[in-house]
């Protein structure tokens, strides 16, 4: 039985009543998640961007000091490319563990979906069960 002939039924019935409400708030549920997809990805870009504004002010900011102070920002060869080295990894190390986050969301959704096409397996299993039960305890009408 599908379920708009379950919700179809009889409008008093209390099983009718319940899928019916609950139909609706799932469907208001649904509704609302690209509306929370975007306002989250929203959110994380403005984040990004104030923080790097942030951090780019701070730069000019010392930058301006150490000029007017007349200190020396000039750094030795060495130190150079052991900053852009741990850049790198860090870069790589940031990949990866993005890389193992998307993964991990994946699988999540993929067990998620195998439970749910398992409970389905299940519902249909008790149905058919119940419906076997039913009609052995029941004696045919002549």
């Amino acid at each position: 039985m599908s379920k708009n002939e379950q919700t179809q039924g009889n409008p008093k019935d209390a099983f009718s009543v319940y899928q019916q409400n609950v139909d609706k708030l799932f469907t208001s549920i649904k509704q609302s998640v690209p509306q929370y997809h975007q306002s989250i990805t929203n959110v994380q870009q403005e984040y990004l961007q104030a923080y790097e504004n942030i951090v780019d002010s701070t730069i000019g900011l010392q930058k301006e000091y150490a000029k007017r102070i007349g200190m020396g920002a000039n750094l030795p060869e060495n130190t150079i490319m052991v900053i852009h080295d741990s850049t790198e990894e860090i870069a790589k190390a940031t990949s990866i563990q993005n890389q193992i986050v998307l993964a991990t969301i994946d699988a999540t959704q993929q067990n998620i979906k195998t439970f749910n096409d398992n409970a389905k397996s299940f519902a249909e299993l008790n149905k058919n069960i119940l419906q076997s039960w039913i009609s052995a305890f029941t004696t045919p009408k002549n």
